[in-house]
């Protein structure tokens, strides 16, 4: 009898009741046959350690259902390997109108193939749909691949209720370490390869791990695993299984705005500086909306890709907004904190305005704010009023948006939906000037 194989899992826990197992579909025209080689494989998830899994619960399952993500489904093909297989596989999905995320290939010494795909584009209700319109695909495209006389292909898996945007367990296996990049109190920061992608992969240390730094883990995971912009850095999953608790987020070639602007200690052109600005505010605009506090907004943590696009990064102490809408914690970086934070006064996310005029005054002058203080000085100025002097011939403009976003009164602050309109009209302005120039 041929026929596709295909099973169901997810977050059935969370529905209220298991998926229907081993589904088949019938289709005369397609020959299957098992692939007894790759039995033992396991590529199976790993499961939540208990402890992590337990936070999820506890603080955050009612916030899940707050978010709408696609569907994300996983592809699993195993066959006799023979050439081009990858691509014939890719074009078989695309022309289904699915969308490849992500795409991974197995081979065994004996000439078997494993071909994972991550894919988005299905509706998940329509699931029974994307059954019958694989095994036509495969039926279809089985005569015409070259030097498959004899081919026989089993769809293994299709896991279909991977609902939540970049919500995958990190297969610790797959995923391949290179060189670090940085270094933290708690973790370390590498470089890595995860199915082929160029990741960003956060390590915890275990050795320093206790349970305020696991309860830290696991709201950096949810956060990260519930937000979705071109302006936040993308989540690709995480390790929850200690001790090798990670984040693995998409790669960032362009590095932070801090090495770009230090580094390189050259002033940026207005409208190259505005377009920095503006990508910052909407990548924190779509999180005020989401009700997500950074609390730690700096040029270190905010990187470029390789269309110089700023994204909002490094989630390690981000926080949801509390139903009492203030927090007192001291949190994030002296340089850039705002007074109330300092004064472990009650702050909301205006905290994240003040620190975005900082940032506003590294794009206009290059330079780090307070550089001739240490980072202690400074915040007990900030308690006391300073603040950075105001760069000469800078556009008067930024100057009256920096000086009210670092007001000492929160309610005196812009949201940062108002920044983004008096930046997006500063620089139309700035591009009219400039084209009635040169058409002059």
């Amino acid at each position: 009898m041929n026929n596709i194989s295909t099973e169901r899992s997810g977050s059935d826990a969370e529905n209220g009741g298991d998926l229907p197992l081993n589904k088949r579909i019938k289709d005369s025209a397609v020959h299957f046959e098992p692939c007894a080689k790759l039995e033992d494989l396991n590529l199976d998830v790993r499961k939540t350690s208990k402890s992590i899994e337990e936070t999820y619960h506890r603080n955050h399952v009612s916030r899940r259902q707050e978010f709408t993500c696609m569907p994300i489904h996983e592809v699993i093909f195993s066959t006799i390997d023979k050439p081009k297989l990858l691509s014939q596989l890719s074009a078989l999905l695309s022309d289904i109108n699915l969308n490849i995320r992500e795409a991974h290939v197995f081979s065994t010494t004996d000439g078997y193939s494993l071909d994972v795909f991550v894919v988005d584009g299905w509706p998940v209700e329509e699931i029974d749909g994307l059954y019958e319109a694989m095994g036509k695909a495969i039926g279809r495209s089985e005569g015409s691949w070259s030097g498959s006389s004899h081919a026989h292909l089993v769809m293994d898996k299709v896991l279909t209720e991977q609902t939540k945007c970049g919500s995958a367990e990190v297969d610790r296996r797959l995923l391949k370490i290179g060189k670090r990049i940085a270094s933290g109190s708690c973790g370390d920061l590498y470089r890595g390869v995860y199915l082929g992608q160029d990741v960003a992969v956060k390590m915890l240390r275990s050795e320093h791990l206790n349970d305020t730094q696991g309860e830290e883990f696991a709201q950096e995971v949810e956060i990260l695993r519930q937000v979705q912009h071109r302006n936040v850095v993308r989540f690709i999953g995480a390790c929850t299984r200690s001790p090798d608790l990670s984040i693995v987020t998409e790669y960032m070639p362009g590095g932070s705005l801090y090495d770009y602007l230090h580094k390189n200690r050259s002033v940026l052109k207005l409208p190259q500086l505005l377009k920095f600005a503006i990508d910052v505010c909407k990548g924190m605009e779509y999180l005020h909306r989401n009700n997500i506090i950074h609390r730690d907004l700096k040029t270190a943590n905010l990187l470029m890709d390789t269309h110089n696009v700023v994204k909002v990064a490094d989630f390690g102490v981000a926080r949801f907004q509390t139903q009492e809408g203030v927090m007192t914690a001291e949190t994030g970086t002296y340089r850039w904190m705002a007074p109330e934070v300092i004064n472990h006064q009650p702050y909301d996310q205006k905290a994240d305005i003040f620190s975005f005029a900082i940032v506003l005054w590294e794009l206009v002058t290059a330079k780090v704010p307070y550089d001739t203080m240490t980072p202690l000085q400074a915040a007990l100025g900030v308690r006391q009023g300073l603040r950075p002097d105001l760069p000469e011939n800078a556009h008067p403009k930024l100057l009256a948006l920096m000086q009210r976003c670092w007001d000492a009164i929160p309610a005196n602050r812009p949201s940062f939906t108002e920044i983004i309109v008096e930046l997006e009209t500063l620089l139309q302005e700035v591009e009219e000037t400039k084209d009635a120039v040169n058409g002059s």
